[in-house]
């Protein structure tokens, strides 16, 4: 059985740590949320330091249990291949990355919904009104209802997870192993990673271009996006670099995704 990497192992018992006290300390979850969620910069919650900290909060069991997985089983090849340090830096400059961009995506989205509503004759005051009252002061006319829901779920719902620092991960996986052959969990041929990756954030794209998501309700498509983009940007800027030479009896065959 592959040893887990030092840095990959202190990631993961973090992660382990915030999701259990979510759930053992009075109102744990909540105040976690609240406090370390990445939050929409309007939302009186949102804080600089959260393009770190969501990273290590995670919606359900299944969304920690998948993104740990993942990240043991790609980022243990890359920790030593790079060395802790590198790793690390690579890790949270993806992630860091990856919620800028949902956040970026959330302003312009939030923007347009708003001229949206402007333009059908509700007043700037009217929905700061709403904004404030929360679904309780919905238009009346249904077919601004959507609109006005749409606003407020990026307002009031915030990004967690270590997705986009994990698709960084799996693009630079790619980058140095093109053709390792990756079994995953619902697919039962092995496929070449230069095709599942790109696939897979080709995917991401779509998804959070028409709405219409294969993963279910409630994903940052653009923060899975955005964490790929920066790892292939990193990855293009280190390409020159020596790679560090793995560890003595480190395993380096392409891992089950």
């Amino acid at each position: 059985m592959r040893t887990i990497s030092r840095a990959v192992l202190g990631l993961l018992l973090v992660n382990i740590a915030v999701f259990a006290a979510g759930y053992m300390l009075p109102d744990g979850r909540e105040k976690i949320i609240a406090a370390a969620a990445l939050w929409f910069p309007g939302n009186d919650l949102f804080g600089v330091w959260q393009g770190v900290t969501y990273m290590f909060l995670h919606a359900s069991p299944g969304h920690i249990f998948f993104n740990m997985y993942a990240l043991v089983s790609f980022g243990t090849i890359l920790e030593r291949e790079w060395g802790p340090g590198r790793f690390l830096i690579f890790y949270f400059l993806c992630g860091i990355g990856a919620g800028l961009v949902q956040l970026g995506v959330n302003w312009y989205e939030f923007g347009a919904l708003h001229d949206r509503l402007v333009s059908a004759g509700m007043t700037p005051e009217a929905i700061s009104a709403m904004i404030s009252a929360g679904d309780e002061m919905l238009p009346m006319n249904p077919a601004l209802q959507k609109t006005a829901v749409d606003l407020l779920q990026i307002y009031f719902a915030p990004t967690v997870g270590a997705s986009g620092a994990i698709y960084g991960l799996l693009v630079a996986f790619g980058f140095l192993h093109p053709n390792a052959k990756l079994a995953l969990m619902f697919v039962p041929v092995p496929i070449a990673a230069k095709i599942f990756i790109p696939g897979l954030l080709l995917l991401d794209l779509f998804s959070g271009i028409t709405g219409f998501s294969v993963f279910g309700g409630g994903v940052a498509h653009f923060a899975h996006v955005g964490g790929g983009v920066i790892g292939f940007l990193l990855m293009l800027l280190w390409r020159h670099r020596q790679r560090i030479p793995t560890e003595p009896g480190s395993v380096t065959s392409s891992p089950a995704a």
